[in-house]
């Protein structure tokens, strides 16, 4: 048995320290650790200096909880070299600690872990102030009855030596309650250090701990509480009645006053800004006047010399205009006394309120709008496609500007004419010329028809129209187009349609020439192909005229020209509708109705250049020799729906996609714009216009002459004066 209970005493219990020859790797890690707790306390340690020779030795400073005592560490390197120098048995295990001659053990004091705060006061004075006893000898009185003397105190020189002896000296306490001086461990040290930082006094403590929900919301189908809501709720209170009844009274007597607010005092600054003056709050368009130019130095009693001018610069005033002269000339004067009266002082006031009384201040209204906001919400670009957006293939061989192209039905071949006098069928894919012929006369304009069993060009140059049998078609066709061509039994026109035109034989291209009395400037094909429109701007009311190819006649529109007409359409949907622009407006007349007027469109342009019509019939975009363009909704107005001024110069031509939502025009500006311009079947709804591309490629010289898209893909030819055509593709 061991004797560890016969050491006991009242203060301190004592244990017999006990024979452990460590191992090697329990060895190596009580170095680690003493190591450890060496450095710590040495980063934490303070310094002699610290001490203030004015404070007793049991003061505290919070600063000296930021360092540990350097003989706290000395301490626990020595006994930690102590312990390294217990050897360990053989076998390992405890020797028997019963002999107590002989043996060489050494006890070691473990140090207490108890607080100020566990152990019962020894003062039984209870919640007497100890200023009772301060003139007194004892402190209090102990358990038993006895008076507690108190102990003598230290004078500031012994305590300054105490301290420089002990460097534990900082963390004593003096308790004023028992008369003793307390020490602080070192886990009460930083206890007292963290909550000097303003944090939590155990280390251990998580204050972002996360939050637990311990009432369960899953399985709740009814409220916390269903009480029904108590009527007092819904009744005003009679003790709010009483209080307010009680306030409104005391105000009627005088018993409750409020603070008077404080006159402002009506004082001004003489040379200060009038835009904060009364006169603002009172009038809602009231402007201040502007302000006179504030006296400078030359406007000085006493200038300096350089401000005041010799008698040349005076002489040179006075032959100076009377506006051009200086209104004030410097002078000098030796005290304020001596200086007169202004001579202008009436004068300029006059002239001052002249100025505000003939000239008025307006305050103009300024609207602030983002611009942004003003902009049309228009989908993205990439949501449109496809469309046309980069050159694919360039068909090169005309030697002059190609005025006009066609695309034939099934988008197989494309015919253009050119100034060179020349009308060529291109290969669309491969760019191949097919077939050309060579005329006299510059080509104004050509156009394939449109049915897809009669592959016959028509070209319009000068007073003549021609049909050309292109020979790309089945034999079976080709011998129903050399009937339709051939000449034999020719009608007899009436005068008026003789006068216009004559049919002739073209023996040279085996074709249909058409001679007219004036130059021709424009054709278009009707959708079934049998009639052909062609427009003599010189004309004048005989501008317009109608040739039949099945029947080999021509025949004159039962209509009153107004204006010079510039080109004209068949609507794609109805038969009888015809529509003609003129230089400034859009009529659209019922050939099946005597030409009775339907409908006159509005432009308000300058002068129409080209017209397109929407495969429904419906909408028409209208090309100006000023850069604009008009989209006009038929169903709609007379007026232009959306007006789009995109080239800086005129604009040659314009048109539609047979199939795909796009429309196009070119200029001058050797530029084409395609557009999405979608029409949708709802008519509350408004058509949907986005541009999508800008196509550049051609010269500047003679810039784009004529644009056609292909009938079944989403792609651009476009004519330019450089003699080349160009295929743009998505």
């Amino acid at each position: 048995m061991t004797k560890k209970s016969e050491g006991a005493n009242e203060d301190q219990v004592k244990e017999p320290k006990r024979k452990i020859v460590p191992s090697k790797s329990q060895k190596e890690a009580k170095e680690v650790k003493s190591s450890e707790e060496e450095e710590d306390l040495l980063l934490d340690s303070g310094t002699d200096s610290d001490y203030d020779g004015d404070s007793l030795s049991g003061s505290l400073n919070s600063d000296d909880f930021d360092s540990e005592d350097d003989d706290d560490s000395h301490r626990e390197t020595q006994d930690d070299e102590g312990s390294d120098e217990v050897v360990d048995s053989e076998n390992g295990e405890e020797e028997d600690g019963s002999d107590d001659e002989g043996s060489e053990q050494r006890e070691v004091a473990e140090e207490s872990d108890s607080s100020e705060d566990e152990v019962a006061p020894r003062n039984t004075v209870g919640d007497v102030p100890l200023e009772w006893y301060k003139h007194e000898k004892h402190i209090g009185y102990d358990i038993t009855g006895k008076k507690i003397t108190k102990k003598e105190k230290q004078d500031k020189l012994d305590s300054f030596l105490a301290t420089m002896d002990d460097s534990k000296n900082w963390r004593k306490v003096y308790d004023e309650y028992n008369d003793e001086e307390v020490e602080l461990t070192k886990e009460e040290s930083k206890l007292i250090r963290r909550m000097l930082k303003g944090e939590a006094p155990h280390a251990d403590f998580d204050p972002y701990a996360p939050y637990v929900d311990w009432f369960k919301w899953d399985d709740a189908i009814h409220p916390l509480s269903s009480a029904p809501e108590p009527k007092r709720r819904f009744i005003p209170s009679k003790w709010e009645a009483k209080k307010v009844v009680k306030l409104v009274r005391a105000i009627r007597k005088g018993l409750i006053k409020f603070d008077k607010p404080e006159e402002e005092p009506n004082v001004y600054l003489l040379w200060g800004d009038d835009s904060a003056s009364d006169q603002k709050s009172k009038h809602l368009t009231y402007i201040p006047p502007p302000k006179l130019k504030l006296p400078g130095h030359e406007e000085s009693y006493n200038p300096s010399l350089e401000y005041i001018p010799s008698e040349e610069e005076k002489a040179s005033y006075e032959l100076m205009y009377e506006e051009d002269r200086p209104n004030f000339i410097p002078k000098r004067f030796t005290s304020l006394r001596s200086i007169p009266a202004y001579e202008n002082a009436l004068k300029e006031s006059f002239d001052r309120c002249l100025d505000l009384y003939l000239c008025p201040r307006v305050r103009k209204k300024r609207i602030n709008i983002d611009p942004e906001s003003l902009k049309p919400k228009l989908p993205s670009r990439k949501d449109l496609r496809p469309y046309p957006n980069s050159c694919y293939l360039e068909y090169k061989g005309h030697t002059g500007p190609v005025t006009s192209i066609s695309t034939e039905l099934s988008g197989q071949w494309i015919a253009s004419g050119s100034t060179d006098g020349s009308v060529r069928i291109w290969e669309v894919e491969t760019g191949r010329c097919l077939k050309v012929w060579q005329f006299d006369e510059a080509v104004k304009c050509v156009a394939w028809n449109p049915l897809p069993d009669f592959p016959i060009l028509a070209v319009a140059m000068g007073v003549d129209l021609f049909f050309l049998n292109t020979e790309l078609g089945t034999d079976e066709e080709q011998q129903r187009i050399e009937e339709l061509l051939r000449l034999e039994n020719l009608p007899e026109l009436d005068e008026a349609a003789a006068a216009i035109a004559k049919w002739l034989p073209d023996e040279k291209y085996r074709g249909i020439k058409i001679r007219h009395f004036k130059n021709l400037s424009y054709i278009d094909w009707h959708p079934r192909g049998d009639y052909l429109s062609a427009v003599m701007p010189g004309g004048e009311t005989r501008g317009v005229v109608i040739h039949q190819l099945s029947a080999h006649s021509t025949k004159r529109l039962p209509i009153k020209m107004r204006g010079l007409p510039v080109c004209t359409l068949f609507h794609p949907n109805h038969r009888g509708i015809f529509i003609i622009a003129t230089k400034k407006y859009v009529r659209v007349y019922n050939l099946h109705k005597n030409g009775e007027p339907i409908k006159k469109l509005e432009t308000g342009l300058r002068e129409i250049s080209s017209m397109a019509i929407h495969p429904g019939g419906d909408n028409l975009v209208v090309g100006s020799k000023e850069g604009k363009m008009c989209w006009f909704d038929m169903d709609l107005s007379s007026k232009p729906y959306k007006i789009l001024k995109n080239h800086p110069k005129d604009i040659t031509n314009v048109g539609f996609h047979r199939s795909y939502p796009l429309f196009a025009s070119c200029s001058e500006d050797s530029t084409a714009y395609v557009f999405h311009g979608k029409v949708y079947s709802d008519l509350n709804e408004n058509p949907l216009i986005v541009p999508l591309e800008i196509l550049r490629g051609h010269s500047s010289k003679g810039g784009v002459l004529d644009c056609k898209f292909h009938p079944r893909q989403p792609w651009l030819f476009t004519a330019g004066g450089d003699s080349v055509i160009k295929l743009y593709c998505h």
